[in-house]
């Protein structure tokens, strides 16, 4: 009930706010209008599944009414799917180390924090000490060489025997999903993680939601340094001069501590919670059963909810208010609905406007949508998305990427830019915004993106910082875009462009060809699509299949997956086992070079 009477009153306050003329033209004056409204610090950063969520998802919703839309998904603007919100430590939580009979109880959020993917569990166990937890053939160094941790607790420390290097090749190595899968498959029971001696704060790790599931049955806590300095000394041990020394002789170090144990209970409540796509219809009167859609984000980060994706560095509270990101892309997307609304008897095809939420999570709204098309996916011939397009600069900069996911695509472009616009192509269909979901499914897409500022992900992304004649000159390059697709006498192709790949974030060597799907979390890495003519699709891997087993190693995630392929080159031949509906199948890859 409290929910419910916020939305009115709200609503009530900012309904004077609210763009309600008719201009069917592309216009500075309307640009505002949206903008203000919906980068307003009444929205609180229209944080997906928030009370203000849905107010922004009305106020687009009777846009679309205004305009003459009808709603796309049968019968109904809306399109809600569900999603994690966040995490929350139940009353089940509890840690002790014993050291000699003696307890030291811990106080959680202060001693240590369960890790956000740890299984829910309760345990006792031996405890070991295995340096950074890292075991890899290719940088022939092991933490594991010489110690059985096998039914055992295992201190890991964090980051690797590198830290001091900007780049590293352990960097790969040194998250804690992948230390924690190693751990798991060497036999561990659990894990406590502490960080390294240089730590000027010892801070423990925050507790998110990482867009993976939970290791089962497998607990694992953050524990503050001095706590375990404490069991070291015991044992006329110095923790800092062990790091000290792995890290200057790139070997491992092993502890084995005699009559000390870990009694650990882990349980971790993933809170689920719904937001919602707000889609709109323009039919062509052409019998057309083809469709482009046109797409923008509405969401994005809140005030707290999204912490770890703000690059604002300060303690308190604050509202990011998202002007440019996507308030921006939101705004053209009812001023090119307005446009081509007025103008529907002349479009050949039918159009589809959908403003997505979940992007800031990992584009859920996009990719449940098109995992739940209203419309079949073989029809929809282009997506065009709108991310960050109010900030044109004195250069007149507009990125587009996905230019080479069709051959229509750069002719057209250069065609229709009559606005002095200085155009950078991107081949490719990633990108990580929402017209990635669509591309995954081989539909040629476009991506405006006017580039990134230093209020990007700030709560200085505010309304009056906006380029709105710049934004007026992109939407219009846009709708003259759109116009031109729609005249098009034959069916975009499709091409598919493989993303060049980061040689430092990524270090794998070999290249598989798997698309993920975004938003799965369910056990092991599901996928949304394969790459025609790669190793994946040439052994029979398909969209939907889900990795449960890679060689010789357990795959329950996305992560599971990128850690050990690191261990594979070009032309090794790997057993994947798959779930494909409900049943299991094995198939053979042969790697490639990336």
């Amino acid at each position: 009930m409290k929910k419910i009477i916020l939305l009115l009153l709200v609503s009530l306050s900012l309904i004077n706010a609210q763009k309600k003329w008719s201009d069917p033209s592309i216009s500075v004056k309307d640009l505002k209008a949206h903008l203000f409204y919906l980068a307003s610090d009444d929205m609180k950063g229209r944080f997906s599944g928030s009370p203000e969520e849905k107010i922004v998802a009305n106020y687009i919703k009777d846009q679309f009414e205004l305009y003459g839309l009808e709603p796309l998904f049968n019968g109904n603007y809306f399109q809600d799917f569900k999603f994690i919100e966040r995490l929350e430590l139940t009353s089940n939580n509890s840690a002790e180390i014993i050291i000699d009979n003696e307890k030291l109880r811990l106080k959680i959020n202060q001693d240590y924090i369960p890790i956000s993917f740890s299984g829910k569990a309760k345990l006792k166990a031996p405890l070991v000490f295995a340096g950074y937890g890292i075991s890899s053939s290719n940088l022939e160094y092991d933490d594991y060489d010489s110690i059985n941790v096998a039914g055992k607790i295992v201190i890991i420390l964090k980051d690797h025997p590198e830290h001091d290097s900007a780049h590293s090749d352990f960097d790969i190595y040194s998250s804690l999903r992948s230390k924690a899968s190693t751990a798991r498959d060497k036999g561990a029971a659990g894990i406590i993680f502490i960080n390294g001696y240089y730590t000027s704060e010892d801070n423990l790790t925050e507790l998110r939601y990482d867009g993976a599931p939970a290791i089962n049955d497998f607990p694992i806590i953050h524990v503050k340094r001095d706590i375990i300095e404490k069991l070291f000394k015991v044992h006329k041990l110095d923790l800092t001069e062990i790091q000290k020394r792995i890290d200057s002789t790139r070997k491992s170090n092993q502890i084995n501590f005699e009559d000390c144990f870990a009694e650990i209970h882990t349980d971790i409540k993933e809170v689920e919670n719904y937001a919602r796509n707000v889609g709109g219809i323009i039919k062509s009167n052409y019998n057309s059963d083809e469709y482009i859609v046109i797409g923008a984000h509405f969401d994005h980060l809140g005030i707290d909810q999204l912490r770890s994706s703000s690059m604002y560095r300060g303690n308190d509270s604050q509202i990011h208010n998202g002007a440019d990101d996507n308030a921006s892309g939101t705004s053209a997307l009812l001023e090119l609905a307005e446009a081509l609304a007025a103008s529907r008897t002349e479009l050949k095809r039918n159009l589809i406007f959908v403003a997505f939420s979940g992007e800031e999570l990992g584009i859920l709204g996009s990719t449940y949508m098109t995992n739940n098309s209203p419309v079949p996916l073989d029809k929809i011939i282009a997506m065009v998305n709108m991310d960050m397009v109010g900030r044109l600069n004195e250069e007149n900069s507009l990125t587009v990427i996905g230019a080479g996911t069709s051959s229509k695509w750069k002719p057209l472009l250069n065609e229709k830019n009559k606005y002095d616009l200085k155009l950078t192509f991107d081949d490719s269909g990633t990108g990580g915004s929402d017209h990635q979901a669509f591309s995954n499914k081989n539909i040629p897409v476009l991506f405006f993106f006017t580039g990134t500022h230093s209020d990007y992900h700030k709560p200085s992304d505010d309304a009056d910082k906006i380029n709105y004649e710049g934004e007026k000159k992109v939407v219009s390059y846009i709708l003259d875009v759109i116009n031109g697709i729609d005249k098009l006498e034959e069916k975009p192709d499709y091409v598919k462009v493989t993303a060049p790949t980061n040689k430092r974030i990524g270090r794998s060597k070999v290249y598989v060809g798997t698309v993920p799907e975004f938003g799965y979390n369910g056990e092991g890495y599901k996928l949304s699509g394969v790459t025609e003519g790669s190793p994946a699709a040439k052994a029979g891997l398909v969209s939907g299949d889900i990795i449960i087993r890679f060689g010789n190693k357990k795959i329950g995630n996305i992560y599971d997956f990128m850690y050990t392929i690191a261990e594979y080159k070009p032309g090794d031949k790997v057993d994947v086992v798959v779930l494909r509906n409900g049943k299991e199948l094995k198939f053979t890859l042969e790697l490639i070079s990336k």
